[in-house]
């Protein structure tokens, strides 16, 4: 399949039944992008899909409060996790809400001039530093945490996956990189934008309804994320003994900082591939390479395995985050 995708060649759309061709039906008509290369590139380990658009539309798009609200939150994490793929589509997103000043200041990388919404943008890019004080109080209403937090968490996986395995350009040749076709680009996409959506109708397309982390109590966030939490996790298995506590104890011991280009801690790409392209995709998934790709898939190795594999890294920078979060910010959801 041509178009942004690096290293798979995920199934075509044309093809796909069951869960898969239910996604991105939902995603026509909810996402208003149709079959968003965000969602095709987990196509190859299908039991990945479900769960990451379920969290993706439960939080971004139909959860509480202000969809612009959750668009700068969504952006500022993209601008932490240095995901220009990511960062565009809000922009284009803030567009089409009808916020284009917005817009082009998340573009442009620059902090809007609404004080309000500079302080949401802000609060986006600190999830991205684990336990970070300045994440309470939210600069947002707490009846909208679930949704808030979900698409933080939603993004810290999404902006992973889109930089592991998808080139940067947004739009073909880059031409998001204009003002003018970012406004096109969300004046066609305006009217799914704006719309309401009715929260949990992403639920049946999962595989179980577990509750969830108490910060999403009572809100369709909450099984969203734990069966993203479930499907992701079971990549660990790709990792003998040795290098999934490499892995798990190098995440435990981040600061949400990024590794310097000269990383000593980093494993060989010769002799530990799979913790290598794990912590790659944890910490500095932009930095993956076609030789780190090339020294870990060898046979019996497929597109499906390699998914499975940036997924568990991907998920283990956010399980950093999200158990790292203060419980200032969480505690009263939570004991409610």
């Amino acid at each position: 399949m041509s178009g942004p995708y690096r290293y798979t060649t995920p199934p075509s759309p044309k093809s796909a039944t069951g869960s898969t061709a239910a996604v991105y039906a939902q995603a026509d008509t909810d996402f208003g992008i149709p079959k968003p290369a965000t969602l095709v590139v987990l196509a190859s380990a299908p039991e990945l899909l479900a769960p990451t658009w379920s969290l993706l539309r439960e939080s971004l798009i139909a959860g509480s409060g202000s969809r612009a609200d959750r668009e700068l939150v969504a952006a500022g994490v993209s601008q932490a996790n240095r995901c220009p793929f990511c960062v565009d589509a809000h922009a284009v997103l803030l567009h089409a809400h009808g916020d284009p000043a917005l817009g082009e200041a998340v573009a442009r990388g620059t902090d809007p001039r609404d004080e309000r919404a500079a302080r949401i943008l802000r609060w986006g890019r600190e999830t991205r530093v684990p336990g970070a004080p300045g994440l309470a109080p939210p600069p947002f209403p707490r009846t909208d945490l679930a949704a808030q937090l979900g698409t933080a968490l939603a993004f810290h996986f999404i902006n992973r996956i889109v930089s592991a395995l998808l080139t940067e350009n947004l739009l073909p040749a880059g031409a998001q990189r204009w003002q003018a076709v970012r406004a096109l680009a969300g004046r066609g996409v305006s009217g799914v934008v704006r719309a309401a959506h009715t929260p949990g109708t992403s639920l049946p397309l999962l595989d179980s309804l577990e509750p969830g982390p108490g910060w999403a109590a009572g809100s369709p966030v909450g099984p969203a994320y734990e069966a993203l939490r479930t499907a992701a996790t079971k990549g660990a298995g790709l990792l003998d003994d040795a290098d999934l506590g490499l892995v798990q104890q190098t995440v435990a011991d981040w600061d949400g900082t990024h590794p310097p280009a000269v990383w000593p801690e980093l494993p060989d790409r010769a002799k530990r591939p799979g913790a290598r392209l794990a912590l790659l995709a944890a910490l500095a998934p932009y930095r993956i390479t076609d030789a780190d790709v090339a020294a870990w898939r060898v046979p019996p190795y497929t597109d499906h395995c390699l998914v499975h594999l940036v997924a568990y890294g991907a998920f283990a920078a956010v399980d950093r985050i999200e158990s790292a979060l203060p419980a200032s910010l969480t505690a009263r959801l939570e004991n409610r």
